[in-house]
Protein backbone atom coordinates (compact mmCIF):
# COMPACT_ATOMS: atom_id res chain seq x y z
CA UNK A 1 0.00 0.00 0.00
CA UNK A 2 1.43 3.39 -0.95
CA UNK A 3 1.34 6.36 1.31
CA UNK A 4 -0.58 9.33 0.01
CA UNK A 5 0.39 12.77 1.21
CA UNK A 6 -2.10 15.51 1.76
CA UNK A 7 -2.09 17.72 -1.39
CA UNK A 8 -2.43 20.93 0.63
CA UNK A 9 0.72 20.11 2.60
CA UNK A 10 2.59 19.41 -0.63
CA UNK A 11 1.51 22.76 -2.11
CA UNK A 12 2.56 24.64 1.07
CA UNK A 13 5.94 22.90 1.08
CA UNK A 14 6.55 23.72 -2.59
CA UNK A 15 5.57 27.35 -2.03
CA UNK A 16 7.87 27.58 0.97
CA UNK A 17 10.81 26.16 -0.97
CA UNK A 18 10.18 28.35 -4.01
CA UNK A 19 9.48 31.52 -2.05
CA UNK A 20 10.63 34.60 -3.88
CA UNK A 21 13.33 36.64 -2.20
CA UNK A 22 13.30 40.37 -2.82
CA UNK A 23 16.49 42.40 -2.94
CA UNK A 24 16.74 45.71 -1.13
CA UNK A 25 16.42 47.57 -4.44
CA UNK A 26 13.21 45.72 -5.30
CA UNK A 27 11.74 46.45 -1.88
CA UNK A 28 12.58 50.15 -2.22
CA UNK A 29 11.10 50.27 -5.72
CA UNK A 30 7.85 48.66 -4.53
CA UNK A 31 7.55 50.93 -1.47
CA UNK A 32 8.20 54.04 -3.57
CA UNK A 33 5.56 52.96 -6.09
CA UNK A 34 3.11 52.57 -3.23
CA UNK A 35 4.01 55.98 -1.82
CA UNK A 36 3.42 57.62 -5.21
CA UNK A 37 -0.22 56.62 -4.91
CA UNK A 38 -0.79 55.97 -8.62
CA UNK A 39 -2.30 52.55 -7.85
CA UNK A 40 -3.92 51.23 -4.73
CA UNK A 41 -1.76 49.25 -2.34
CA UNK A 42 -3.92 46.17 -3.00
CA UNK A 43 -3.39 46.45 -6.78
CA UNK A 44 0.35 46.97 -6.33
CA UNK A 45 0.61 43.96 -4.04
CA UNK A 46 -1.35 41.77 -6.49
CA UNK A 47 0.89 42.86 -9.35
CA UNK A 48 4.11 42.20 -7.37
CA UNK A 49 2.81 38.97 -5.80
CA UNK A 50 3.17 40.04 -2.18
CA UNK A 51 0.73 40.39 0.67
CA UNK A 52 -0.35 43.84 1.83
CA UNK A 53 1.05 43.09 5.29
CA UNK A 54 4.49 42.52 3.78
CA UNK A 55 4.23 45.81 1.87
CA UNK A 56 3.30 47.72 5.03
CA UNK A 57 6.19 46.12 6.95
CA UNK A 58 8.62 47.19 4.21
CA UNK A 59 7.11 50.66 4.13
CA UNK A 60 7.46 51.05 7.90
CA UNK A 61 11.11 49.90 7.84
CA UNK A 62 11.84 52.22 4.89
CA UNK A 63 10.37 55.27 6.61
CA UNK A 64 12.06 54.50 9.95
CA UNK A 65 15.43 54.11 8.23
CA UNK A 66 14.93 57.46 6.49
CA UNK A 67 14.05 59.11 9.78
CA UNK A 68 17.15 57.70 11.48
CA UNK A 69 19.31 58.84 8.57
CA UNK A 70 17.93 62.38 8.82
CA UNK A 71 18.59 62.42 12.56
CA UNK A 72 22.17 61.24 11.95
CA UNK A 73 21.80 58.03 13.95
CA UNK A 74 23.16 55.84 11.23
CA UNK A 75 26.48 54.04 11.07
CA UNK A 76 28.00 53.46 7.71
CA UNK A 77 30.89 51.36 6.58
CA UNK A 78 34.08 53.28 5.86
CA UNK A 79 35.82 52.55 2.59
CA UNK A 80 39.50 51.58 2.42
CA UNK A 81 40.75 55.09 1.59
CA UNK A 82 38.95 56.51 4.62
CA UNK A 83 40.40 53.77 6.81
CA UNK A 84 43.97 54.49 5.64
CA UNK A 85 43.45 58.24 6.12
CA UNK A 86 42.10 57.70 9.63
CA UNK A 87 45.00 55.39 10.50
CA UNK A 88 47.50 57.96 9.23
CA UNK A 89 45.81 60.72 11.23
CA UNK A 90 45.73 58.47 14.30
CA UNK A 91 49.49 57.85 14.01
CA UNK A 92 50.16 61.59 13.67
CA UNK A 93 48.07 62.32 16.75
CA UNK A 94 49.87 59.60 18.74
CA UNK A 95 53.24 61.14 17.82
CA UNK A 96 51.96 64.58 18.80
CA UNK A 97 50.76 63.31 22.18
CA UNK A 98 54.11 61.57 22.75
CA UNK A 99 56.04 64.77 21.93
CA UNK A 100 53.84 66.88 24.19
CA UNK A 101 54.15 64.35 27.01
CA UNK A 102 57.94 64.40 26.69
CA UNK A 103 57.99 68.21 26.75
CA UNK A 104 55.72 68.14 29.81
CA UNK A 105 58.12 65.82 31.65
CA UNK A 106 61.10 68.04 30.74
CA UNK A 107 59.27 71.16 31.97
CA UNK A 108 58.33 69.46 35.22
CA UNK A 109 61.94 68.40 35.80
CA UNK A 110 63.20 71.91 35.04
CA UNK A 111 60.66 73.39 37.45
CA UNK A 112 61.75 70.94 40.14
CA UNK A 113 65.40 71.92 39.53
CA UNK A 114 64.68 75.63 40.04
CA UNK A 115 63.97 75.09 43.72
CA UNK A 116 67.67 74.23 44.50
CA UNK A 117 66.45 71.85 47.17
CA UNK A 118 66.25 74.50 49.91
CA UNK A 119 62.78 75.85 49.16
CA UNK A 120 60.89 72.63 48.61
CA UNK A 121 57.36 73.20 47.28
CA UNK A 122 58.28 76.65 45.94
CA UNK A 123 55.96 77.96 43.25
CA UNK A 124 57.05 79.63 40.03
CA UNK A 125 54.98 82.31 38.30
CA UNK A 126 55.16 81.89 34.55
CA UNK A 127 54.91 85.02 32.41
CA UNK A 128 52.85 85.74 29.29
CA UNK A 129 55.08 83.78 26.92
CA UNK A 130 54.92 80.68 29.15
CA UNK A 131 51.31 79.92 28.37
CA UNK A 132 49.84 80.91 31.74
CA UNK A 133 48.40 84.31 32.60
CA UNK A 134 50.82 86.54 34.54
CA UNK A 135 50.46 86.43 38.28
CA UNK A 136 49.00 82.95 38.29
CA UNK A 137 50.99 80.58 40.44
CA UNK A 138 52.03 77.22 39.02
CA UNK A 139 53.88 74.78 41.23
CA UNK A 140 54.91 71.23 41.89
CA UNK A 141 52.76 70.50 44.89
CA UNK A 142 51.01 71.72 47.97
CA UNK A 143 48.85 74.77 48.24
CA UNK A 144 50.00 78.06 46.80
CA UNK A 145 51.23 80.45 49.43
CA UNK A 146 51.43 84.04 48.13
CA UNK A 147 54.44 84.65 50.35
CA UNK A 148 56.41 81.85 48.68
CA UNK A 149 55.72 82.81 45.05
CA UNK A 150 58.86 83.72 43.15
CA UNK A 151 59.03 85.76 39.90
CA UNK A 152 60.19 84.15 36.66
CA UNK A 153 63.98 84.54 36.14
Amino acid sequence: MSKRRDPEKVVREVKRKTRRRFSAEEKIRIVLEGLKGEDTVAALCRREGISPNLYYNWSKEFLEAGQQRLMGDTKRQADSTEVTELRRENDQLKHLVADLSLKNVVLKKSLAGLGNGSDEGEVLVIGEDGGHPPGRAVGTGGETDPGRVRDQP
